[in-house]
């Protein structure tokens, strides 16, 4: 057993060792054909490496060849380009010294001939002096021959000729400025009636009376009674918010609405309208509608505003004096409507002062403009010429329009065409027959003080002058005057009333506190 171990191990060691050395035989073998392969690829780069070599020589001499014949192309175009040069400055050269030459040759003879000239004036000088003594000496012994026939020194025979000739010429002065003045009075009286009547043919105003009462129709004669309400409280609210005069008599199907403010009855007439045609009339719904009105009304005014101006092609005007134009639509002077006067205006002057040689633009816009501060009087105090400047000036609008203003009402003297245009235009608007009633206007002046005494004083919210200025309404607020408070404020409105208006008859003054408390249930 141990024997045929031996002997398994001895044959493997053999096979083992005979192995190797096939496996080292074979080796060597691959590396010799390896080698073979390696030098066999050497020698075929080394013949590549031999061939781009001399091809890049060969290209290396082509390049040279093509750079060496180009250098010697620039470098002959370069001398011909030199050469050129040359040539041509040489020519300038000599072109230079043939004008130095005969601008010196030039010179020379105008020196001479001036040289020539000047002796000659100077002997001509000569005898020209000697001519005048000789003259001068004719003339003394003239002047003294004349001195001793007429008994008069040469000063006192040029003092007698010279307040001869002054007489004279004051004479024909003043002749010819009396001619001119007449003249001129007559072509600009000529000229002053030509623009007006251009003016004035052109333009076709409507004639304008505002009254002081609205009528609203009804559909039916219940419908005043749902207006009045249950104890009246529908008819004092809506006199209350509206501040208003509601007048519901025998009138068929009708009722009146009162007021001097042309923009509250406006708005009043407006409410009740839609409050008839929504049938649903109670104080909270009054209110509503009242609200919404006064809404629409101010959108409604800022839309015409705009419109005006597009019509005139007025631009960059402020958003508040847009609004204050088209509230002029609910303003009146004498009874004349304001916006239709302001239009009536704005459209003759911008007509004379094209007629005139003017800006015709601009004297639209001051035209607009001269009243705007019509717009303001119910809601702030003092004239409408300062109020319109103040608001115009805040606005910075054109010193034509402040002038215009100022002007037309006489506060300043006129300073351009444009302002003068305005100044005529407001006089013809205002003097054509049956635009403005004196007497009316004197009943809203009136009106207007008698609220604007009730407003000034502290607590009050609201002060409305209805039935015909007869009666005066004051709201005040309740937190602030009690009932007491209430009683010695009428009591005062009253006597101030009595003491700085004019009016026949008397005025009632209604206080009137209210305390109104709201929450809603959610």
């Amino acid at each position: 057993m141990l024997n045929e171990i031996l002997l398994g191990g001895g044959i493997s060691t053999l096979s083992g060792v005979i192995g190797f050395f096939i496996s080292k035989k074979i080796t060597n073998a691959n590396f010799e054909v390896y080698i073979e392969q390696a030098k066999a690829k050497a020698k075929a780069i080394e013949n590549e490496a031999e061939i781009m070599l001399h091809r890049s020589n060969a290209k290396a001499q082509e390049i040279e060849a093509s750079a060496k014949r180009r250098y010697e192309e620039a470098s002959e175009a370069a001398k011909k380009d030199l050469a050129g040069r040359e040539n041509k400055l040489i020519k300038k050269e000599n072109d230079f010294y043939d004008f130095k030459k005969n601008e010196e040759e030039r010179i020379r003879s105008e020196y001479h001939a001036a040289t020539s000239k000047t002796l000659s004036l100077e002997r001509h000088e000569k005898t020209l002096e000697i001519l005048k003594r000789d003259y001068q000496s004719k003339i003394d012994d003239v002047i003294h021959v004349l001195e001793e026939a007429s008994g008069l020194t040469k000063n006192e025979a040029k003092k007698i000729l010279l307040e001869k000739i002054e007489e004279q010429s004051n004479v024909e002065i003043a002749r010819i400025v009396r001619r001119s003045e007449n003249e001129a009075k007559e072509q600009a009286k000529r000229n002053a009636n030509y623009i007006l009547a251009q003016a004035t043919s052109r333009y076709a105003g409507e004639f304008a009376a505002e009254r002081l009462i609205n009528s609203v129709h009804l559909s039916d004669d219940e419908l005043k009674g749902r207006i009045i309400g249950k104890e009246g409280r529908n008819i004092k609210t809506l006199e209350m918010l509206l501040g208003v005069d509601i007048i519901i008599d025998e009138t068929p199907n009708a009722i009146l609405i009162s007021s001097f403010n042309l923009y509250r009855r406006s708005i009043a007439t407006k409410t009740l309208e839609l409050l008839i045609e929504d049938g649903r009339i109670q104080p909270a719904r009054i209110e509503e509608i009242y609200t919404k009105v006064c809404d629409e009304f101010e959108e409604g005014i800022l839309t015409e505003g705009e419109e005006i101006l597009l019509d005139m092609g007025i631009h960059g005007v402020h958003p508040q004096l847009i609004k204050l134009l088209g509230k002029l639509r609910y303003r009146a002077s004498y009874g004349q409507n304001a916006l239709a006067h302001t239009l009536e205006v704005a459209h003759l002057a911008g007509m004379m002062a094209s007629e005139m040689g003017g800006d015709a633009k601009l004297a639209k816009r001051a035209g607009l403009f001269h009243d705007i501060g019509k717009a303001l009087t119910h809601e702030h105090e003092g004239s409408h010429v300062d109020l319109g400047v103040e608001v115009c000036t805040r606005y910075h609008e054109d010193d034509v329009v402040i002038n215009a203003i100022y002007a037309h009402h006489g506060f300043e003297e006129i300073k351009s065409v444009e302002c003068a245009a305005v100044c005529a235009a407001d006089a013809l608007s205002a003097a054509r027959p049956g635009a403005r009633r004196e007497v009316l206007e004197s009943f809203l002046k009136r009106v207007t003080e008698i609220e604007e005494i009730a407003s000034r004083r502290d607590g009050v919210k609201q002060a409305y002058a209805i039935n015909a200025g007869r009666e005066l309404r004051v709201m005040v607020n309740a937190a602030i005057v009690n009932d007491d408070a209430s009683s010695l404020l009428a009591k005062e409105i009253a006597k101030e009333i009595e003491e700085k208006v004019q009016y026949p008859g008397e005025i009632k003054v209604n206080v009137i506190r209210e305390s109104r408390t709201i929450e809603f249930a959610r």
